[in-house]
């Protein structure tokens, strides 16, 4: 635990998700990409093994105090697993080169065996990761698993351009695509779920600056919801995160049942906290770019008060997050700077003078 605490992130999430008092609000730095950093390793020797992907995370942890480690199955998993390639960067997220399926009409041809764990040497390792984690810290701290929705899956499969214009001229086969990425995401999740991992669903093709809200209706919502239903059946819990501007999809996001909704910095809080705070917790939206990969620790304590500012009293609660996953860029001192922020403004009881 954290010299600066007084509860575990354990204790601390427990009592918050039953409305107790807690000595502060949680706090989630998407500490993936970065994780690496933390623990002196680029994000080439995080990724290569799982020991190596449960000690980054680790590490944070015991550097910052987060309350919550995330290991990074990712949003080209299923792609990756199919059969797309990916290149091979020391210290970058790997990016999809050439894609499983090269024509949408063939894809039923697509070998859904493939995305089994005993099938896939990366759902293993971050299946072992999780293991290692939990047996080392799960009694402080809880493991999330970073993995896509079905829309992004999808454009792991089949080259993002096409896959949207498939949406108007190759629908029945989208819809095909779908139910096929939504299936294998319930045999993939619910594998995570048994070793006791909270759900970090992130849909970024679904974003609001890439569909219209029609779009995202026909094609992402129903296969979202039915997702969501599922891993609620399996006793999972889910964090719904879609990057970029969702403000016309946010009412929509809720209604796939999530447990938690995270808002990118691209959407105003207040708003969101207005439209939808009495339905479902949320977290957010610290900017992850221009606030701490550019900014002075001085910057992140002020962002992370505006926050609280506007959402310490959303309804079904708030948890204060980075608006999407945190680069290798990021000077370590800018987290430092975000977890005692948190420890400042979101100590309880909350209280609105705190953050004039």
């Amino acid at each position: 635990m954290h010299k600066d605490d007084q509860m575990t992130p354990n204790q601390r999430l427990a009592g918050f998700l039953k409305g107790e008092a807690i000595d502060r609000i949680p706090a989630m730095p998407l500490l993936v990409t970065i994780s690496g950093k933390g623990a002196g390793m680029t994000h080439k020797e995080k990724r290569s093994s799982a020991h190596n992907q449960a000690m980054a995370q680790i590490a944070c942890y015991e550097r910052f105090g987060n309350d919550l480690m995330i290991m990074e199955y990712g949003l080209h998993g299923m792609g990756i697993a199919l059969g797309s390639r990916t290149n091979d960067p020391e210290n970058a997220v790997p990016a999809i080169m050439e894609y499983a399926l090269q024509d949408i009409n063939q894809v039923d041809t697509l070998d859904f065996s493939r995305l089994e764990l005993k099938n896939d040497p990366w759902f293993r390792l971050n299946c072992e990761a999780t293991q290692i984690a939990l047996e080392k810290m799960g009694q402080e701290v809880g493991v999330g698993i970073l993995i896509s929705g079905p829309f992004t899956a999808a454009a792991s499969i089949y080259k993002t351009e096409n896959l949207l214009r498939a949406t108007s001229k190759k629908p029945e086969k989208v819809h095909e695509l779908m139910h096929f990425c939504t299936e294998g995401l319930k045999m993939i999740c619910r594998e995570f779920i048994k070793l006791g991992a909270i759900i970090a669903l992130c849909d970024p093709i679904a974003s609001g600056t890439i569909l219209k809200r029609k779009q995202y209706q026909n094609f992402v919502l129903p296969y979202t919801i039915d997702l969501m239903k599922d891993l609620h059946e399996a006793k999972g819990m889910v964090c719904y995160h879609i990057c970029g501007n969702t403000k016309e999809i946010v009412e929509d996001m809720v209604e796939t049942g999530c447990d938690m909704l995270s808002i990118d910095n691209r959407v105003d809080l207040e708003t969101t906290k207005e439209k939808v705070g009495d339905k479902v917790c949320l977290l957010g939206n610290v900017d992850p770019v221009e606030v701490l990969m550019l900014g002075t620790p001085a910057t992140v304590d002020e962002s992370v008060k505006t926050c609280f500012r506007k959402a310490y009293d959303s309804p079904r609660g708030y948890i204060l997050a980075s608006g999407c996953d945190i680069s290798v860029d990021v000077p370590l001192e800018n987290i430092e700077a975000f977890m005692t922020a948190a420890r400042k403004y979101g100590r309880w009881p909350l209280d609105a003078g705190r953050y004039l």
